[in-house]
Formats: structure tokens, C-alpha cells, sequence
């Protein structure tokens, strides 16, 4: 291990017990949805089981958060939600390659070390599975990190896109079994983007999650990282870039992670089948803590990337309040924001949240939400109730 990584991996493990953003001084603040401080105490939310309970990250299985207890600004690694489809590979980390095929002027493959030795970048960034919901998971599969790897555009360009090149498709390590049409294959997990997508600058191959090399559960040692996508889209355990003249149809593009819902198409309103990509405008209101006589109500938002207006929070019939945003949040970073509530009165009360963006977007309302027969994409306003003691 070198210096400099040491004094990274350093500098955010600190960062993640005390809840402060890495970078310049002046970004360095304590405000996000701290552990409890002495005195304070959770609020029960109704709408919850009062037995529930979520366990540790196991291999091979779904881990998500008990988002009452978010208490800094980035996902400790053990915590950050985990979804696998084809079990979790362990590679051999000696004979580690990462090829480039397809339409491309020099296919290419890279070794560990030739990705460690590349220029580094890093970006903060949040995402959710494209199944998260507020029923049972209460919004737990979430997670936000610091992520430090190689530009993905910069493997493109140096590999060069031959002009039909037009899908870049990404294999990951994990490999399963699927029946199709009565046959046996074996499939590996695979998504795609469009070539103007992959180019994003933005992109990364990420080898470091929080300061620490990229952990088994998160794709050891290299995985996809596409900001503003839903978490499907981050292939893990990253094995293969290949790019081809027409749009990848494997099961995870194709046939799951599709949403089918209900468009004006024209004048006809048809139902249309749509691959989960980008992060719709979402919020959620995921904690309400008292001290005293006082009381505070956090929650966070997710979306694409696209700047935001503000994030207001209504309390029973009352009007729409803006919350503080973190001011640690960045582009696309998961967005902590806070609303004090003051002269709480005693029993239950039915608490919401929205988010509306730059362009003046609205997170829609559970009655505005398309028709639709999956469940992936659940981005509409969620009503949480509490209960205030006298």
C-alpha cells in the first residue's frame, strides 16, 4: 500500500465516524443526521412493525439499511446495501484482466496493477436499487460513498470506438444459470449503455469505495460506477467491456429490472416496457428524533444529477415547509436534509416529504405515479406516520 492511499483510507474512516465530508476546509461540517447525541431519542414511526429488525451484509444475499439509524454522510462499507443476483465470485486477483472487445480499433486488456498505476479520480456518489420501496424495506436498499477509480471514457478513447460502435456492454464475474425457451445457459451478469451514456465523463471503474480497496460484497476489485443510475446499472466484479451496433437484450436489460407502465404514446395510451436506467426525483422522510420538548425530522433525496430547487416536508394538513439540504451534497450524492419541528403536539401525525428540481419538476404524489405491473422505480411521495408522546 502506498502513502498516499494510506492517507486517504485514513482521512475517510475518520470522515465516516464523525459524518464529515472529505475535501476543502470549508465543506468539512458535522451536520449530517448525526449518531444521537446525549438526550435524544428516536420517535416511533407507526407505519413500521415494532419487532423490526434487519441483519448483517451475509454472501450471496440482500442487505439493506435500517435507514432510521443513517448517521453520516457516507455508507460505512459494511452497511451499504447489497443485491446479487448470481451468488458473489471471488476472482483471482494474480490473473485479474479486464478485456475491451468488440468495435473497437485495439482490443485491449488491462491487469490489476495497469488500472492501480492509471490516474486516479474520484466522486461521491448515491444510489438505490431499482426495487427499493418503502413496504417492508421502509426505502433500505441505499447507500452513499466516496468512489475512486479510472475515467471509464479514458479506456474507451484509448481503445478507440470504431464509427457503427454504438452499445458498450458490461460482464460482470458472477455467472448463473438461466432456462430459456426450456434450455440451460449460463449467463453472466451483463448491462449496457448507449455509447453517448458511457462517455459520460463522470463514469469510473472504480477499484476504491471510502478509501479502502473495493470490497467483496461491492465487486472486488473492480466494478462499474454510472452516477445518476439506479444500482443496477454499476456492473460488479467487472470482467469485460464489449462494443457492439445494436442494443444489448440480456436478461438484465431485456426481460428483468423492466418496468411496464402505462404512456400516452400519441393519442393512445398504451402500456411500454422500460429499462430501469436513471434515478427518478425521490424523496423520504426516514427519521424523527426528539430532545426535549423539541424535535427534528430528516429524510434524503435521490435523483439524476439534476440540481435541485428545494425539499419541503408537510406535517398532517398543515403547509409545505422547506427543509436545509446538507451542504456536503454534491451532484450526485445522496442529498441529507433536515426540517426542525417545533410545538409538536401530542399523538399521531402523518408526515410527508417532495422534491422539486431545477427545472421545476415535482416528485409525484402516490396518485400521480403511471399505472404500471412491476416493482421496480417506486419514487413517489411516501407518507410516514408518527407517534408523539405528551
Amino acid at each position: 500500500m502506498n502513502e498516499e492511499k494510506f492517507d486517504r483510507r485514513t482521512a475517510l474512516k475518520r470522515t465516516l465516524k464523525t459524518g464529515m465530508a472529505i475535501g476543502a476546509a470549508t465543506s468539512l461540517s458535522p451536520w449530517a443526521m448525526p449518531a444521537l447525541a446525549q438526550g435524544e431519542e428516536l420517535v416511533t414511526f407507526t407505519d413500521m412493525p415494532e419487532n423490526y429488525r434487519r441483519g448483517p451484509a451475509m454472501p450471496g444475499a440482500t442487505h439493506f439499511l435500517d435507514t432510521r439509524e443513517i448517521s453520516s454522510f457516507y455508507t460505512d462499507n459494511e452497511d451499504f446495501y447489497v443485491v446479487q443476483h448470481y451468488g458473489q465470485p471471488v476472482l483471482d486477483l494474480d490473473n485479474y484482466k479486464l478485456t475491451v472487445t468488440g468495435l473497437v480499433d485495439n482490443e485491449k486488456e488491462y491487469s490489476l496493477s495497469d488500472l492501480l498505476a492509471r490516474s486516479q479520480v474520484q466522486i461521491d456518489a448515491g444510489f438505490e436499487c431499482g426495487g427499493n420501496r418503502p413496504d417492508g424495506l421502509f426505502q433500505g436498499l441505499i447507500g452513499n460513498a466516496n468512489w475512486r477509480g479510472v475515467k471509464l471514457k479514458d479506456i474507451l478513447q484509448e481503445c478507440g470506438i470504431k464509427p457503427e460502435g454504438k452499445e458498450v456492454v458490461f460482464f460482470g464475474g458472477d455467472l448463473g444459470t438461466e432456462t430459456i425457451r426450456e434450455t440451460e445457459v449460463e449467463q453472466s451478469f451483463a448491462r449496457s449503455l448507449p455509447l453517448e451514456d458511457a462517455m459520460r465523463d463522470e463514469n469510473l471503474l472504480a477499484l476504491e469505495m471510502n478509501g479502502e480497496p473495493l470490497p467483496q460484497f461491492h465487486g472486488k476489485p473492480l466494478r462499474l460506477l454510472i452516477p445518476g443510475f439506479y444500482g443496477v446499472a454499476n456492473v460488479k466484479w467487472l470482467t469485460q467491456i464489449h462494443i457492439q451496433d445494436r442494443r444489448y437484450m440480456g436478461r438484465f436489460m431485456g426481460r428483468d429490472y423492466v418496468t411496464l407502465k402505462k404512456e400516452s404514446i400519441g393519442d393512445q395510451e398504451r402500456w411500454v416496457e422500460n429499462s430501469v436506467t436513471r434515478i427518478h426525483l425521490k424523496s423520504s422522510i426516514i427519521r424523527v428524533t426528539r430532545t426535549g420538548n423539541q424535535h427534528k425530522i430528516s429524510g434524503f433525496v435521490l435523483n439524476d444529477g439534476t440540481d435541485l430547487r428545494s425539499v419541503e416536508v408537510k406535517i398532517d394538513n398543515g403547509p409545505w415547509q422547506e427543509a436545509q439540504i446538507d451542504p456536503q451534497s454534491s451532484k450526485y450524492s445522496w442529498k441529507l436534509f433536515s426540517l426542525n419541528w417545533n410545538n409538536a403536539s401530542a399523538g399521531e401525525h402523518t408526515l410527508i416529504s417532495r422534491v422539486t428540481d431545477i427545472n421545476g419538476n415535482v416528485q409525484l404524489t402516490r396518485e400521480q405515479m403511471p399505472e404500471k405491473i412491476s416493482r421496480w422505480e417506486n419514487y413517489g411521495q411516501f407518507p410516514r406516520t408518527v407517534m408523539i408522546e405528551a
